[in-house]
């Protein structure tokens, strides 16, 4: 096919002239058969745009990809600053990836997220104030708040605000079981406050349990201690059931409780026959076992912490055989010598072997002295062998 050399429009081969452009052909026939049609420019146009969006979406690609390494950057260091508990930090920096990366929902959701943890921690802060001041309740109540606050999260993130409000809470807990325990609560309280006490995950909540586990245990002892003199042998073991249900490995109200139950025995099987029967036989055995089994090796009166008159002491068991049930009689008297009450307390552990000692302790709280203006007597020692 013949073409125009100037326009590129088809002509015959015995044409002359170019029908379009009316340009004389060259007579020269091969030089019509090469198309020399001058290239459209418009052409170039779309190219030209294909290009520069295709380098566009190259550069913006590239732009993309560094700023969203810029914003990951941001949100690890984010939450860095999280994990060591400086949340207002934390927030700049979360922003921060935003406005370099937008719709990073990651950092957008923490942004949010970092917002509660300030606004938790000002909560804190507020009932740390509030159990200075004595403000239980109110304290309380913040913290409850605060912890609604992360019913709809979860994550390590939270769990570590969780931990650091449990904590809080501990303390909260501890002191207001402390200023409690300085109101001179009674049995009942105690073991409510005992429970408390017990169910706080907090080391420092230990003392605090052994305190009121201690004069749970003290007053079981001593009303028990003043039923079983008074021979009610079932109304003292009541007393020492229930005090054993609150301080299950008290030695104390253990010894006591073996006591009173073969007090009650020997007391129903006629306790005078029991006791003759003991002293001849400690008799024929050996006169030191009969009269001086049981030697004093001290005896004491001060205040317990709660300003109660207590009395204690230790024996020391000299017999060549065992000897249990080691019942003290004591008188505490005036300087001036006159007698203010007379008490019988029993030793633990129950059974002392030959060199063993044991230990008595009771407490009087309706007695309103100066222990410097006290004094105690042993008048009689009382005791078992087998």
């Amino acid at each position: 096919m013949f073409h125009c050399p100037y326009c590129g429009t088809n002509v015959k081969e015995k044409e002359q002239y170019c029908i379009k452009c009316g340009r004389p052909l060259p007579n020269d026939i091969e030089s019509r058969i090469f198309n020399k049609k001058k290239f459209n420019k418009f052409w170039l146009v779309p190219i030209i745009v294909a290009f520069l969006i295709t380098s566009f979406s190259g550069v913006y690609h590239l732009i993309l990809k560094n700023q969203t390494a810029d914003a990951k950057e941001l949100y690890a260091q984010g939450e860095q600053q999280f994990t060591e508990g400086n949340y207002e930090e934390a927030q700049k920096l979360f922003s921060k990836s935003i406005d370099v990366h937008h719709n990073f929902e990651q950092a957008e959701t923490s942004l949010k997220f970092s917002d509660i943890a300030i606004q938790i921690e000002e909560s804190l802060n507020d009932a740390k104030h509030l159990q200075e001041e004595k403000r239980f309740q109110e304290a309380n109540t913040i913290i409850h708040d605060a912890s609604a606050l992360l019913n709809n999260y979860n994550g390590l993130a939270v769990d570590q605000m969780i931990n650091q409000i449990e904590t809080v809470r501990s303390h909260l807990k501890i002191a207001e079981l402390t200023h409690n325990l300085e109101q001179d609560p009674t049995i009942d309280d105690l073991k409510i406050m005992l429970w408390d006490a017990e169910a706080i995950n907090h080391e420092g909540a230990d003392e605090l349990t052994q305190t009121i586990r201690n004069q749970i245990i003290d007053y079981s002892f001593t009303k028990a201690s003043e039923q079983l003199n008074q021979k009610q042998f079932n109304d003292a073991l009541l007393l020492v059931e229930d005090g054993l249900k609150y301080a299950p490995e008290s030695e104390k109200l253990d010894s006591l409780q073996i006591t009173i139950g073969k007090e009650k025995t020997a007391f129903e099987t006629a306790v005078q026959q029991r006791i003759e029967q003991a002293m001849n036989s400690a008799a024929q055995e050996n006169e030191l076992n009969e009269n001086d089994a049981i030697e004093l090796v001290s005896a004491s009166i001060k205040k317990d912490k709660q300003d109660n008159i207590f009395v204690q002491g230790k024996v020391k068991s000299v017999a060549t055989v065992p000897v249990h049930s080691v019942v003290i009689e004591y008188t505490i008297k005036e300087k001036d010598g006159s007698e203010i009450l007379t008490n019988e307390v029993v030793t633990f552990p129950d059974v002392l072997y030959p060199d063993e000692t044991g230990k008595f302790e009771f407490t009087h709280y309706d007695l309103d002295k100066k222990p410097s203006n006290l004094e105690i007597k042993i008048s009689k020692i009382t005791w078992y062998t087998e």
